[in-house]
C-alpha cells in the first residue's frame, strides 16, 4: 500500500435539472473532494450567490436559533419522513415554534426581573425592619428628601461637627461597625447635606418605590410575591420543556434535512452552468472508483468520466496519507508541519520511529516511562485522545532506555540484581555514572549524524523522482553533501581512532570535489537538464555562492552538535532525579515516599514537556529541513457539519 493514498479525479457532467440530486449523491458518497470547476474549464459562468438564493437558508437559522436559545442537541437521523414537505411549510412551522418558545422565555424574562427586584427590597428592608412607618408616607413628602443607608460608627460620632447644618439623621439598627438609619433633609440643601455623608462613608440604600406599609408588612407581602415569581418561573420552564419534548423528534428530522440540503446547495458555487449543463469535478481515492460509480447508477442521465490524478496540472490532487497503526497518531506532527506533494514522501513512518527513539533516549526512566505508558492508555482509551496513543508509545520507549541506563524513578542501582542475573557486569550508558557522560554525549552525536545522513539520503531519493537534480545531487542535502559529510565524519572518527583516513586523494576526491559541486550546483543542475545556464555577471554568481556553500558548512557543524542536547537531557535528567534522591535522603522516614512521589511528578511534568517540544524541534528543524517540502493540500470529501458553530 502506498504512503500516500493514491487518487483519481473525476469529472461529472449534466443537465442542470440534476444538480441537486448530484451533489446529494457526492455528500452521501463520503469519498468525494470537491474542487472549483472554474480552474479546470476556464469558465467562470456559473450559480451567482446574488441571484439564487439558499432556500434552506432562511429555516437553517431558525433552527440554530432554537438550537443556541434553547440547549437542542441536534443529531444526524433519517428524514425520510419529512423530505417531502415543502421548505416554505417548514419555514412557517419553525417560526411559528420560535415564536411560541421566545413569547414564553420573554415572560420567563419579565417575572425573572420582577423577582430579582423582590429579592433585593427584602434584603434591603431586613434592615429597616426597626424603622415602623409607612414607606409610602415617607416618599410623598414634598419638601423634605428621605436617604436610607448605612454609615460606620466611627462617622456617626462625627455628625455633632454638622449641627450647623439642617438634616436629622436617626439609627433604627446597628450591624459590627455600622449603623443603619436615614436621614432627613429640606430639598434646598439636599444637595450639599449628600456631599457630607459622602464624605462620612454613607453608603446609601435605595427602598423601591413598591415597598408599601411599614417595613415588617411589605417584607412579608413582598415574600408571598417572591414564591409566586418562583412559581411561575417553574410553570413557563416546564411549558418550555413540554414544548420542545413533543417536538424534538420531529425538530431532530428536519434540522438533518434542511441543513443537509443547506450544505450540498452551497456547493453549487464549485460548478459551472453553460447552456442548461452543469460540471462538477473533483477526486476520489482510486480504491472508491467501484462504489462511487455505484451511486449514480440510478442517475442515469448524469456523466461521469474518470482520469488519472495528475491528469490536469491545474488541480494538484489533494492528499490522503496511509499510515499503519503504530505510526498513524504521529500524523498529528506532519500535519502540523505540513503536508507532501502528491508524488513526494509520507515522513510520518519516519517521525514515529525517530520520536519515540529519541524521546525514549531523552527521557529514559523504566519507572517513569511505565506511568507515562499508562496515562497514554488512559487518555486513548477512555478520553479517546490521539495524544494518548503517542505517549503509550513514548512510554514504552522511556521504559526501554531505563532499562538500559538502569534507572527506576532515580533510583540507579534498582536493577543491579537484575543485571547481575543476566551477567552485565558494566553499563555504559548508566545515566546516574558522571564517569559515562562522554559516552552518552559521543553516542548523541552519533545518533545524530545517523539521522542526518539518513535525511539527506531520502533528499536524494524523492529529488531524482521528481527530476529536482539540484536539490538531490548538488546541494548541500544532496549527494554532494552526503558525500562531503560523510567523508569528514569518517576522517575525524578515524583520527580519534589513530588510523587517520585523511589523505591528499581523499581530501581532493570527498571534501574538495563535493564542495565545488555545491559551489557550481546551478550550472551543473542545468547542464543535466540539457539547459545553458545563464546569470548575470560570473562576479555576482561567485560571490552569493560562496558565502551560500560556507553557510552549508557551518550548518553541518552546528546541526551535527544540535543532537548534543539528546545527551544533554539523558544527563540532565539523572541530575534532576539525584536532587529528588538527596531531598529524599534529608527528611525523616515517613515523608521519604512523599517527597519522591512529588520530586518524580515534578521532573515528569517539566522534562518531559521539554523533551517532547525539543525532540519535535530536532524533527522540524534538523530532519524535515533536509528533504521534506510541505506543498501539499488535505483531502476533504464532502460532508455535512452537524457540529454546533458556537
Amino acid at each position: 500500500m502506498p504512503s500516500i493514498e493514491r487518487m483519481t479525479l473525476v469529472n461529472i457532467a449534466g443537465m442542470s435539472r440534476d444538480i441537486d440530486a448530484t451533489l446529494r449523491i457526492l455528500g452521501e458518497s463520503g469519498c468525494f473532494h470537491i474542487e472549483s470547476a472554474s480552474k479546470i474549464s476556464g469558465k467562470t459562468r456559473g450559480f451567482d450567490a446574488s441571484k439564487e438564493l439558499n432556500p434552506y437558508l432562511a429555516p437553517l437559522k431558525i433552527l440554530q436559533e432554537i438550537q443556541s436559545r434553547y440547549d437542542v442537541s441536534y443529531t444526524p437521523t433519517d428524514y425520510s419522513i419529512v423530505e417531502g414537505q415543502r421548505v416554505e411549510k417548514i419555514t412557517a412551522f419553525v417560526k411559528d415554534l420560535i415564536e411560541k418558545l421566545d413569547s414564553i422565555s420573554e415572560e420567563k424574562k419579565n417575572t425573572l426581573e420582577h423577582l430579582s427586584l423582590r429579592e433585593q427590597a427584602i434584603s434591603q428592608l431586613d434592615h429597616l425592619t426597626g424603622l415602623n412607618i409607612d414607606f409610602q408616607r415617607l416618599f410623598h413628602c414634598e419638601h423634605v428628601k428621605v436617604r436610607f443607608g448605612r454609615i460606620p460608627i466611627d462617622s456617626y460620632h462625627k455628625l455633632p461637627y454638622y449641627n450647623d447644618k439642617l438634616f436629622y439623621f436617626t439609627y433604627f439598627s446597628e450591624e459590627k461597625e455600622y449603623l443603619w438609619g436615614v436621614y432627613f433633609v429640606p430639598n434646598n440643601f439636599a444637595e450639599e447635606v449628600d456631599e457630607i455623608f459622602n464624605s462620612l462613608y454613607f453608603e446609601r440604600m435605595r427602598v423601591p418605590d413598591f415597598v408599601q406599609g411599614t417595613a415588617v408588612d411589605a417584607r412579608d407581602v413582598i415574600r408571598d410575591e417572591i414564591v409566586k415569581d418562583k412559581e411561575k418561573i417553574t410553570d413557563l420552564n416546564n411549558q418550555i420543556n413540554e414544548i420542545l419534548r413533543n417536538e424534538r423528534e420531529r425538530l431532530n428530522m428536519l434540522y438533518s434535512r434542511i441543513k443537509t440540503q443547506h450544505d450540498h446547495f452551497v456547493l453549487r458555487d464549485k460548478a459551472i452552468v453553460v447552456n442548461n449543463k452543469f460540471y462538477i469535478v473533483g477526486f476520489i481515492p482510486q480504491k472508491e472508483e467501484q462504489r462511487f460509480q455505484d451511486h449514480f447508477k440510478e442517475l442515469t442521465s448524469v456523466s461521469i468520466v474518470m482520469q488519472p490524478a495528475d491528469e490536469n496540472g491545474k488541480l494538484p490532487p489533494p492528499i490522503k496519507l496511509n499510515n499503519n497503526k503504530f505510526s498513524e497518531p504521529f500524523a498529528m506532527f506532519v500535519e502540523m508541519y505540513g503536508l507532501p506533494s502528491y508524488n513526494g514522501f509520507n515522513p510520518t513512518n519516519l517521525v514515529a520511529i525517530t520520536y519515540t527513539l529519541l524521546f525514549g533516549m531523552m527521557f529514559g526512566d523504566l519507572g517513569q516511562g511505565i506511568v507515562v505508558f499508562l496515562i497514554g492508555l488512559y487518555l486513548a482509551n477512555k478520553k479517546k485522545m490521539a495524544m494518548g496513543r503517542i505517549f503509550e508509545r513514548i512510554g514504552i520507549s522511556s521504559a526501554i532506555f531505563g532499562f538500559i541506563y538502569g534507572s527506576v524513578f532515580g533510583f540507579e542501582h534498582l536493577l543491579d540484581p537484575v543485571f547481575k542475573i543476566l551477567n552485565i557486569p558494566f553499563l555504559p550508558f548508566r545515566s546516574g555514572d558522571m564517569n559515562n557522560a562522554m559516552n552518552i554525549l559521543i553516542a548523541a552525536i552519533g545518533i545524530g549524524v545517523f539521522i542526518m545522513l539518513m535525511s539527506i539520503m531520502i533528499n536524494i531519493i524523492t529529488g531524482i523522482k521528481s527530476k529536482d537534480f539540484e536539490g538531490a545531487l548538488f546541494a548541500n542535502n544532496g549527494l554532494a553533501g552526503f558525500i562531503f559529510y560523510g567523508a569528514i565524519i569518517a576522517g575525524l572518527v578515524s583520527v580519534l581512532l589513530g588510523h587517520s583516513i585523511f589523505s591528499v586523494p581523499y581530501v581532493i576526491g570527498l571534501i574538495v570535489v563535493p564542495v565545488l559541486m555545491m559551489f557550481f550546483r546551478e550550472p551543473l543542475a542545468d547542464l543535466v537538464k540539457g539547459k545553458k545556464f545563464k546569470a548575470e555577471s560570473f562576479a555576482e554568481f561567485a560571490v552569493t555562492s560562496f558565502f551560500e556553500v560556507f553557510e552549508f558548512l557551518l550548518g553541518y557543524a552546528s546541526n551535527t552538535l544540535s543532537f548534543v542536547r539528546i545527551g544533554g537531557f539523558v544527563l540532565s535528567h539523572a541530575v534532576m532525579m539525584s536532587v529528588v534522591m538527596m531531598l529524599m535522603e534529608s527528611v525523616n522516614g515517613g515523608a521519604k515516599p512523599v517527597v519522591v512521589i512529588i520530586g518524580n511528578l515534578f521532573v515528569m511534568g517539566m522534562e518531559g514537556l521539554i523533551v517532547g517540544i525539543q525532540v519535535l524541534r530536532l524533527e522540524f528543524y534538523e530532519i524535515f529541513s533536509r528533504f521534506y517540502k510541505a506543498d501539499g493540500r488535505a483531502f476533504e470529501p464532502v460532508t455535512v457539519d452537524f457540529a454546533e458553530k458556537k
